[in-house]
């Protein structure tokens, strides 16, 4: 390692998690949060600028992502995670939701770095996700005290099969708004150019809105290079109107926009062909807008919740309002969650993912 003069030494740990990629940084190692915090992130991955040549970053909506890790500020967790999704094109980090498949390796993450106290065959471990000012639950095997690699898992998106994670989302309601149901209905009529579109707000995980496809001229089952632009600008125009209902700017990545429909085949990515799942869901959003090319773990627990309240608009796309296990067709394959709400209360939100420890060691920032 050198000591440069005009290059900043940061230390790094790179984590895949899930269908994401994710650059892990010690809270103690950065300056306290604002511009100064910022312009390091940015520097770091080579942002901005759509190859990210001169820095960490992927490219990729999904591989251009921060995780802070840090001591605890609350009693009931073991640690404070950051999430921070670092644009490609625009000299912007964003702090205003969290990452659910970067979330399966803050836990592989803290046992690795005896951040808690590691037990077999499985440690848990109690995120403080700092963006929504709530408390996840990642149980994490554990093989000869590290966080286990190899496993049965397979997630669409990601090649081979590694172990499962285990997600839980119960206790996350709120995170934004404050309630599960910001508006108090699980259906609303929101005013766009398009005209109105019915939606449904839940603001669990990651505070969502969910729509029609064919409310914004999609069938459901698009890929990347089948959505327009016109796409996007209606996708967008609904994403302002919840934001606008809800009271919240409008120039954010929440609440994340969520195209349902009822499930028909279609194929994949990569050339496969989804055949079975209980609905479609494309996720457009990011800076700039963009489909996500798998599925946002949040957003699966989320949409699984959505699943279980009758009268919401994903209930028309599955058929039935339904608790348990909910397959989501997207565009790398399928993310299934499991939800149950009682009572108006979420008593489950979960979902598995497989990570691993990628890289680490010094990276060098321009002062």
């Amino acid at each position: 390692m050198i000591d440069h003069p005009e290059l900043r030494r940061v230390p790094f740990v790179l984590m895949r998690g899930g269908t994401s990629k994710a650059v892990f940084l010690a809270a103690d190692d950065l300056p306290p949060p604002g511009e100064e915090r910022d312009a390091l992130v940015l520097g770091l991955f080579g942002s901005p600028d759509p190859r990210q040549i001169d820095g960490l970053g992927g490219a990729d909506l999904l591989t251009s992502k921060l995780a802070i890790i840090g001591p605890p500020t609350r009693g009931d967790a073991d640690l404070d995670y950051t999430f921070g999704q670092v644009s490609i094109t625009e000299p912007v980090v964003d702090y205003d939701l969290n990452c659910g498949n970067i979330s399966a390796a803050v836990g592989a993450y803290a046992v690795d770095e005896r951040l808690v106290t590691v037990t077999e065959p499985v440690t848990t471990v109690r995120i403080h996700n700092t963006n929504t000012g709530k408390v996840l639950v990642a149980h994490v095997p554990v093989v000869a005290g590290h966080a286990a690699v190899k496993g049965d898992l397979v997630v669409d998106g990601v090649p081979g099969s590694g172990a499962a994670i285990a997600l839980d989302y119960a206790d996350t309601a709120g995170g934004v708004t404050g309630s599960l149901l910001p508006t108090g209905a699980t259906r609303d009529v929101l005013e766009t150019p398009r005209g109105p579109v019915e939606v449904t707000i839940v603001d669990l995980a990651n505070l969502s809105v969910f729509f029609p496809a064919e409310a914004v001229g999609m069938t459901g089952t698009e890929g990347p290079e089948e959505v327009t632009a016109a796409h996007v600008e209606a996708v967008e125009a609904v994403k302002r109107a919840a934001a606008d209902r809800l009271g919240i700017a409008g120039d954010g990545l929440v609440p994340v926009p969520v195209a349902v429909a009822p499930f028909r085949p279609y194929e994949t990515i990569s050339g496969g062909t989804v055949d079975d799942a209980d609905l479609c869901a494309r996720v457009i959003g990011g800076r700039p807008p963009a489909l996500h090319k798998a599925y946002p773990g949040t957003v699966s627990a989320t949409t699984a919740v959505a699943a279980a309240l009758a009268g919401s608009v994903v209930v028309d796309a599955v058929g039935t309002a339904r608790s348990g296990p909910l397959r989501i067709g997207h565009p790398s394959g399928i993310m299934e969650a499991s939800a149950a709400v009682i009572d108006g209360q979420v008593t489950e939100a979960t979902y598995l993912r497989t990570a691993r420890r990628l890289a680490e060691g010094v990276a060098y920032v321009p002062r």
